[in-house]
This record gives structure tokens, C-alpha cells and sequence, in this order.
């Protein structure tokens, strides 16, 4: 049997009409029979709801392997918040031994190496550098700020000094029906005696008539004494600079008194007058007394 089609009833269901169908025949006794029901066929609403549920559940079991596949991650261990099991953690692993090798020594970075696989590792801090190794430095510019200074305070000295003080009481000249070949600066006993200029010690110590002296060789040849010492400060061969004591004043050999007798020797051999040969260096020994 063919069927025409369907035609939906308010309720919801269809009515099946034959095509080639015969009118029923009429029943006897005027009785009217009730059409045949038949099931009815799902309505085109009903079909758009069961498509928009299929896709409803395929959304919600694809957000729950989403959720599975994020948990599983999250589990996994990581390196600085990335997941060591993906190729960025593998590169980041990488580049981070190499780093951290430089500040550690060979078995820690081996150590280092290792632990990134495990998670993130805190590195140790250098100890300090040992301050023993830099001793010899340091001694070696203690040494050579203690040598300028010494230069620097040579080069301030005077290049003439006066070789004593005290009181003037005898000049160059004769003297008792003799020559007296110096000046004498009277002063207490152990008043210093000073180099009056640059020099080598040639002689110190006893001397005839001057009971001890000290003798001095400056550079021009010139040679200066300083006798009737109490004692000596100097031993021969020593370089003096100017104003470096050299002797304590006394009362040896033929004195009338403490003092120091002091001479000049041009060439080391001619006696000169001392008195100008010290104003020529701008040392004046002030008026004579008696």
C-alpha cells in the first residue's frame, strides 16, 4: 500500500491516508467505526533536540580528557614551572647546566646536571677568596710606599746643616803661639753632633790632641772633622745626609771645656777658615764669645 503522506494533528501525531485506498463500506445499523491509530512518526523539533543533545555530550567528554590531560601534566615533575617531559623543558634543562656549571666546581655541576631532571635545585655560593695569596703584594707595596716616602723626605732635607749648637767661643787663627785650624761651639755634654753635609764616614773614633773625633768625605772631595767627641754615633764607611747626628759632644783629648771642634780641609788636605765656607751653605755659628 502506498501512502500519501503525513499530516500532523495539534497532538503531535499523523494520520496515514492511502492513495488507492477504498472508501470503507458503510456499517450496518448506522454505526459509524472509529479510524485505525497507527504509531506515530517522530516530528522534525524532536529530531533538531536529539541532534543538539548528541553534540551537548560530545562537548562534555571532550572537556573531561581535557581535564585528565591537564591533571596528568600538573603531575608531572617540572623545572621552573615547565614541564620537563616537553621539548621547551628539554631545551630549558639544557641551557640552565651550562649556566650554573660556571659558578660550581666539576662535581657539583655534574650534581647540578643531574638534579634537573628531578626539579629545580639552589645553587651553592662561592666561598671567598683566600686573602693569604695577595701577603706578598702587599708586602711588596708597603715596601714601596715606605722607600718613596724615605725619598721624598730625603729630597726635602737641607743640603747643608748646622753641626751643632751652642755657644761660639773660638775661631779660626792662631792661638797660644799656635795655629788653631777650626771654630769651637761650646754646649753641655752629649749635645748631638750633625753631619754638615753629605758625605762617608771615613774615620770615627780615637784621635791624638782631639781625643776622639769623626771625620767626613762630601762629594767635592772635601773633608770635615769633629773632635773632642764624647762619643761616636757612626762607624766608618756609613753614608750620612745632612743633619743625621753623628756624635755626642764632649771633653776628650786638650780641652778646656765641653765642646766641638770643628775644621774644614779643602781637597782633604788644605785647612781653610770655616767661618766663610759655612756662610757660603748659609750657616752662621752668630758672634764670637769668649
Amino acid at each position: 500500500m502506498e501512502f500519501e503522506g503525513w499530516a500532523t494533528d495539534p497532538e503531535g501525531f499523523s494520520a496515514v491516508t492511502p492513495v488507492d485506498a477504498e472508501e470503507p463500506a458503510a456499517e450496518p445499523s448506522g454505526r459509524r467505526r472509529g479510524g485505525a491509530h497507527r504509531l506515530p512518526a517522530p516530528p522534525t523539533a524532536l529530531k533538531g533536540r536529539a541532534a543538539v543533545v548528541a553534540v551537548a555530550a560530545g562537548a562534555v567528554v571532550a572537556a573531561g580528557q581535557a581535564a585528565l590531560t591537564a591533571t596528568s601534566h600538573a603531575d608531572s615533575p617540572s623545572l621552573a614551572g615547565v614541564d620537563v617531559n616537553s621539548e621547551a623543558s628539554a631545551q630549558a634543562a639544557a641551557t640552565a647546566v651550562p649556566q650554573a656549571s660556571q659558578f660550581l666546581g666539576t662535581t657539583d655541576a655534574a650534581n647540578v646536571s643531574a638534579a634537573t631532571t628531578n626539579g629545580p635545585q639552589v645553587l651553592e655560593i662561592a666561598a671567598p677568596a683566600d686573602k693569604n695569596q695577595y701577603s706578598a703584594l702587599l708586602a711588596k707595596g708597603e715596601k714601596f710606599a715606605q722607600d718613596r716616602a724615605a725619598k721624598e723626605a730625603a729630597a726635602r732635607r737641607p743640603l747643608y746643616s748646622p753641626f751643632s749648637t751652642g755657644t761660639f767661643t773660638s775661631g779660626f787663627g792662631a792661638r797660644w803661639g799656635t795655629l788653631h785650624a777650626g771654630v769651637d761651639l761650646a754646649n753641655a755634654i752629649g749635645t748631638p753632633i750633625l753631619a754638615v753635609a753629605d758625605g762617608e764616614v771615613i774615620e770615627a773614633g780615637p784621635a791624638s790632641g782631639f781625643g776622639m773625633w769623626v771625620r767626613l768625605k762630601h762629594a767635592d772631595g772635601t773633608v770635615t772633622i769633629y773632635g773632642h767627641i764624647d762619643s761616636a754615633t757612626v762607624v766608618k764607611g756609613q753614608h750620612v745626609l745632612a743633619g743625621d747626628e753623628i756624635a755626642k759632644m764632649g771633653n776628650r783629648g786638650f780641652s778646656t771645656g765641653p765642646h766641638c771642634h770643628f775644621e774644614v780641609w779643602l781637597n782633604g788636605s788644605q785647612k781653610v777658615d770655616p767661618l766663610p765656607w759655612l756662610a757660603q751653605r748659609g750657616i752662621s755659628l752668630g758672634v764670637e764669645r769668649d
